[in-house]
């Protein structure tokens, strides 16, 4: 990388011809360990707020601080500790709100399993990944190695369920992820409930006891006995 001083004294890093524009944020929102994200684009000077949550003016107020205008507020799922701050998040920004397109929270943009939204250069490819609730999607960001995983998966751990069903629907959401998703990709979720705030898809693969289960009845097992579990083997809880 070089720096180049420039007459104003701002410096600008450069890697080649290409400058430093993508913008992530991760941003603690408040409620329980709520995690909140700013994307955005510093050439474009957009930006998109992905579960603003319980503070949704914390990351308004960072991306105003960097001269961003928000044009999207995005939701990973439809739980209240999700969507709570999109009212305000919209009268604050004017901008519209995405979420699945069978979700029942009101929104402005219905998304799809593989649609697509672009935030400046930066495109955001959605998967629809059920299994925690019915309406849950996880973010890929195409042109850097960030995947935002909701609730579905954690820093060693993944996202409760509440029926058989819903466990069996998160394995194969879980099992999709990890075959399409490279292992240098980094993993921001919904929470911070492990041992860091974030991780890789790789360390994940490698530590994360749900996702080193070989087998669905490894993982219906796990998920029925996870309290002991992490008792036995001295799991941080938060």
């Amino acid at each position: 990388p070089s720096q180049h001083l420039y007459p104003t004294g701002t410096v600008v890093i450069s890697l080649g011809d290409r400058l430093l524009n993508f913008i992530f944020e991760q941003i603690r929102v408040g409620g329980d360990h709520n995690l909140g994200y700013l994307l955005g684009d510093r050439e474009a000077g957009v930006a998109a707020l992905i579960d603003p949550s319980y503070a949704p003016e914390r990351l308004i107020d960072r991306a105003r601080a960097q001269k961003l205008e928000v044009t999207h507020i995005i939701n990973t799922h439809g739980h209240h500790d999700h969507v709570n701050g999109n009212e305000q998040a919209q009268a604050l920004t004017d901008a519209p709100i995405a979420i699945y397109a069978e979700s029942d929270v009101p929104h402005d943009i219905g998304l799809a399993d593989n649609d697509t939204l672009e935030i400046g250069r930066w495109t955001l490819q959605f998967s629809h990944t059920p299994g925690h609730i019915d309406d849950h999607l996880v973010i890929k960001v195409l042109q850097q190695p960030v995947l935002i995983s909701g609730d579905l998966l954690f820093v060693g751990r993944v996202g409760k369920t509440w029926s058989d069903q819903g466990t069996r629907t998160e394995w194969q959401s879980l099992q999709r992820v990890i075959a399409e998703v490279a292992d240098d990709v980094t993993v921001w979720p919904g929470h911070d409930y492990g041992v860091r705030p974030s991780s890789t898809i790789g360390i994940e693969k490698m530590t994360n006891p749900f996702l080193c289960c070989r087998t669905l009845d490894e993982f219906l097992a796990l998920k029925s006995r996870w309290t002991e579990f992490i008792v036995e083997n001295g799991i941080l809880q938060v």
